[in-house]
């Protein structure tokens, strides 16, 4: 989906917050706010994702303050919140598929625009799709033999191994992650900071720094693994502002909290709207 005039404040908001966690030093966070408006209000454009613009401004505010991973400290918050909550569930949604696939959503209301408080209220509440093609991705599951999960947020993880096991009991799956650190995406190093790699078969990285994943800077490998899957499931909302680019190819899933406005009205759904759709 292209970029609409709502996401150019939003996206100021982001240079804004990629700078205040980047650095406590008032200098280089001003230096840092004020190249990467000025960057914002040069490259914007409607013609554009979003995704393609908060790349290129991420990439500012680390050069400026020197710092590679200005949400490090968030991301290991997430994490802890999901694995205080993780006791909870381990024994309530086994055998279920669909049981799994609300709880990897669930734990798309994590958000690094949202404090702690917000997020435990999000999760609290029920899980109700706007658009729901769960049934088709059962039929999919059937015949599929390769199956690529595309991850989203650091805490998320948590909320996909779940489902990520009840899916390899039709496929193999493997599990797509950033390959260096933009926003509180989960990196390779992050699954390995956080011992997370014992509990994925298979994992490989988009190539990108990106949030969702731009295919003119994805990795070969990625690329190649795209398209040869049987079926991709793409969890948040980066990856439908990046993979709805393409043309439909009836095989990649979306499972994502419409959490603006742009990207609900792109669906046809409400704000807030949980989303599972295949296309």
């Amino acid at each position: 989906m292209k970029a609409t005039k709502e996401c150019y404040p939003c996206l100021a908001n982001l240079v804004r917050q990629a700078a205040e966690l980047a650095t406590d030093d008032y200098r280089l966070r001003v230096e840092a706010i004020d190249q990467g408006l000025k960057l914002l209000g040069r490259k914007f454009s409607t013609d554009k994702t979003s995704i393609a613009v908060a790349t290129m401004l991420h990439r500012v505010v680390r050069e400026v303050t020197g710092n590679a991973d200005p949400y490090s400290r968030m991301k290991e918050a997430e994490v802890g919140l999901a694995k205080s909550l993780r006791r909870g569930w381990q024994n309530n949604h086994e055998g279920n598929l669909r049981n799994r696939i609300i709880l990897a959503v669930r734990g798309n209301n994590i958000d690094f625009f949202k404090d702690m408080k917000q997020i435990k209220e999000g999760l609290r509440l029920p899980v109700e799709f706007a658009i729901d093609d769960t049934p088709q991705l059962e039929k999919k599951l059937e015949k599929a033999e390769s199956i690529l999960y595309l991850a989203d947020n650091a805490g998320e993880v948590f909320f996909d191994l779940p489902l990520v096991e009840s899916l390899e009991d039709f496929a193999p799956v493997t599990y797509v992650v950033k390959y260096s650190p933009v926003q509180n995406d989960i990196t390779l190093d992050d699954l390995e900071k956080f011992g997370l790699t014992e509990e994925l078969s298979r994992v490989i990285t988009t190539g990108t720094d990106t949030p969702g994943v731009d295919m003119a800077m994805a990795s070969q490998e990625f690329k190649a693994e795209f398209e040869t899957a049987d079926l991709v499931l793409a969890k948040g909302m980066g990856y439908w502002e990046t993979l709805s680019e393409l043309p439909p190819q009836g095989k990649v899933f979306y499972l994502l909290k419409a959490k603006c406005k742009p990207v609900a009205d792109s669906l046809g759904v409400t704000l807030n709207s949980y989303v599972a759709l295949l296309r």
